[in-house]
């Protein structure tokens, strides 16, 4: 999905490798070789093969993984070796699908997102094609196109309208997450002031999994637009033509917002879980903050010196907000000119969002194998970097590929 931009516990906060952080600040603006059975496979397989080592060693027998470790090579013997090539051939010739686990250790969430929350747009690309996710997952992200690059900077560029990123110096995993919960409160505090916000960063404990999520807009609906008082959460999309996307893409951008609304809701109704996310998240709740990160602190206002108290200062600052609005919008924008192509406004379907939010939990659990994308949705195969190696793409069985509907920009009022 080239329209949506990552959001994940790793990735929410920029550093760099000398431990700063850039964060956005709410402002008014041996010589014997054994013998080893050899089995000829295609480049196409081989690429794969590379793809996935150098992704994840998890495709390893665990004998395998600890003997590599080892100091001595000697130590990998011809009969692990050979259980390894049957293995590396076994996983080829199962088309991409290595990744698939009922046990919990050797789950999705648990090899991909260990100690980490699960994204909303990891939820989001999910829906998407499952397949895909598992591919990312095990084989490496995707590639990111120009369309998607352009994306991300106007994102940035909307957030710098009312926000701006100041860099501190880290010294610890307390220290980021004390600075990721610091911008949340700043941006509530925004809203409560000045009617609107962006790019707001939410974590909540939903349905038993720590999800995290980064609102583009937040802002106060007027009388016109919805008597509930709620905050209207929005999203902006930019495309690369001027004509809304298929139906596919629109469900997708609007099960995000509904799933914002639903991680908003969680933060804001109930009591904040903090033993459980100090343990998950494998934090020190006691330890204290380090003097830059202090510092900052203090310059917004708030008096404290360790993550224990800026966990209980996020919660009491949610605390003081409504549910959001059970109206939300989805804005398109034309790449080329940020003309606004579309501005959808839906109701919130908490049962429709609830049971999405369970099968999307349930493959990350991996509770179930990773099903193919719906036959009338193989368009979507002629995006994907996987689709030659992926049985679901029809273009492997048949020339022809189905396409998605294209809708004309719609008429101005």
């Amino acid at each position: 999905m080239a329209e949506s931009h990552s959001e994940s516990t790793s990735d929410s906060l920029t550093t760099t490798s000398d431990q700063s952080a850039t964060i956005p600040i709410s402002t008014p603006r041996s010589n014997h070789v054994p013998e080893i059975p050899i089995e000829i496979i295609t480049e196409e397989e081989m690429a794969i093969l590379d793809a996935a080592f150098a992704a994840t060693r998890s495709f390893l027998p665990s004998a395998i993984r600890s003997a590599a470790s080892s100091s001595s090579p000697s130590r990998i013997i011809a009969g692990e070796i050979s259980k390894t090539a049957r293995s590396v051939a076994m996983f080829s010739k199962r088309k991409l699908s290595a990744c698939s686990s009922v046990d919990i250790e050797d789950s999705l969430l648990h090899r991909f997102r260990k100690n980490q929350a699960l994204g909303v747009t990891d939820l989001t690309g999910t829906e998407w094609c499952e397949k895909q996710m598992e591919n990312v997952l095990c084989l490496g992200r995707r590639k990111v196109s120009k369309a998607m690059k352009l994306g991300q900077a106007r994102h940035l560029e909307l957030e710098e309208e009312v926000v701006k990123r100041v860099r501190v110096k880290v010294e610890s995993n307390e220290d980021k997450w004390a600075l990721k919960l610091l911008s949340s409160i700043a941006g509530v505090n925004q809203f409560l002031f000045e009617g609107r916000t962006r790019e707001l960063l939410l974590i909540g404990f939903v349905g038993g999994q720590w999800i995290v999520g980064v609102i583009d807009e937040v802002r106060k609906a007027s009388a016109e637009e919805s008597s509930d008082t709620g905050p209207l959460l929005i999203d902006t999309k930019t495309r690369g033509r001027d004509t809304l996307p298929a139906e596919p893409q629109r469900r997708n951008g609007r099960l995000q917002v509904m799933l914002y609304k639903l991680l908003w809701d969680t933060v804001v109704r109930e009591e904040f879980p903090a033993t459980r996310f100090f343990n998950y998240f494998a934090l020190n709740r006691h330890e204290v903050l380090s003097q830059d990160v202090r510092d900052n602190i203090a310059g917004a206002g708030i008096s404290a010196q360790t993550l224990e108290e800026i966990v209980r200062y996020y919660e009491s600052t949610f605390k003081m907000l409504p549910v959001a609005n059970d109206q939300l919008l989805l804005r398109y924008e034309f790449q080329k000119d940020r003309s606004i192509i579309a501005e959808i406004r839906f109701a919130h379907d908490p049962e429709w969002v609830m049971s999405k939010f369970k099968e999307v939990i349930e493959f990350w659990r991996s509770e179930r194998e990773a099903e193919y994308t719906p036959e009338e949705e193989r368009w979507k195969c002629r995006y994907c970097q996987f689709a030659k190696s992926c049985p679901g793409n029809p273009s492997l069985q048949s020339p022809a590929t189905s396409s998605p509907p294209r809708e004309p920009r719609p008429l101005e009022s």
